[in-house]
C-alpha cells in the first residue's frame, strides 16, 4: 500500500480525472494498483493470469491467460525451454490443465472480467513488483484486441531487462527502483503480507463501485 501511494503522487499531476484504468498483473499489483486507482479516481481490475513453475525453479516456465494463451517465459533460453519441457512435459501438461480450470472458474464466477473496462481507455499496469517479462508478455497478449489510448506501468521495482522491454511497449514508465540483480519480491518489503484471493476481489469491487 505505502508502494502504491509512492506511485500515485508521481502519477497523479499528470493521470487524474484522466480516462484511465488500472490493470494489476498479479495479487501484489492489486494492493499497489488500489492506491493508484484511489488517487486517480479511476477503475481497477485485475488480469487473470496463472504462472507455472516447475520443482526447484526460481522463475516461471510458462504462463496462462484468461483468453487461453499459453506463454512460455522468454526470459529463459530457447534451449533452457527445450530442456525443460523435455524433461518436465507431464508435468507441464496436468499443471495447465489445471491452470486452465482454475481460470474458467474464476471467469464463470464473474468476479473478473478486464476486457470491458479498458476499451479506450489508458491502461495502467501495476504490479507490486516486476523481476522478468513474462506478465508484460502475457498483458500484451490480452490487451492486443482492445482498442485502448496508450499503456503505463508503475512498479515500486524492476529489473533491468524488464526495463528495456517496458521502455519498447509503454508509453509511459513510473518505477520508484531498478534493481540489476534482483531477489525475490518479498525482498524489498518490510511486510508484504497479500490478502487471499476474496481479500482480492473485494479490493477490486470497492474501488470499481466507488466510481460507479
Amino acid at each position: 500500500m505505502q508502494a502504491g501511494r509512492m506511485l500515485a503522487g508521481m502519477m497523479v499531476p499528470k493521470y487524474r480525472y484522466e480516462n484511465c484504468a488500472v490493470v494489476a498483473l498479479d495479487d501484489g499489483g492489486v494492493m499497489v494498483g488500489a492506491q493508484i486507482a484511489i488517487q486517480l479516481h479511476c477503475f481497477l481490475t485485475m488480469m487473470i493470469m496463472r504462472s507455472i513453475n516447475l520443482p526447484r525453479e526460481p522463475k516461471a516456465i510458462a504462463g496462462v491467460g484468461s483468453n487461453g494463451d499459453f506463454t512460455y517465459n522468454k526470459d529463459y533460453s530457447q534451449g533452457e525451454l527445450d530442456e525443460f519441457v523435455g524433461e518436465y512435459r507431464e508435468f507441464i501438461e496436468e499443471k495447465k490443465y489445471q491452470t486452465f480450470q482454475e481460470i474458467n472458474r474464476l471467469l464463470g464466477s464473474g468476479e473478473l472480467n478486464p476486457e470491458r473496462m479498458l476499451k479506450h481507455r489508458q491502461v495502467i499496469l501495476a504490479s507490486d513488483g516486476l523481476t522478468d517479462t513474462m506478465k508484460l508478455d502475457m498483458a500484451m497478449e490480452m490487451l492486443k484486441p482492445i482498442e485502448i489510448q496508450q499503456i503505463i506501468v508503475a512498479t515500486p521495482f524492476a529489473s533491468v531487462p524488464v526495463i528495456d522491454k517496458i521502455h519498447i511497449i509503454a508509453d509511459a514508465i513510473y518505477c520508484l527502483d531498478v534493481i540489476e540483480e534482483p531477489l525475490e519480491t518479498d525482498h524489498y518489503y518490510d511486510q508484504n503480507d497479500v490478502p487471499d484471493h476474496q481479500k482480492i476481489v473485494d479490493t477490486i469491487e470497492n474501488i470499481v463501485y466507488r466510481w460507479i
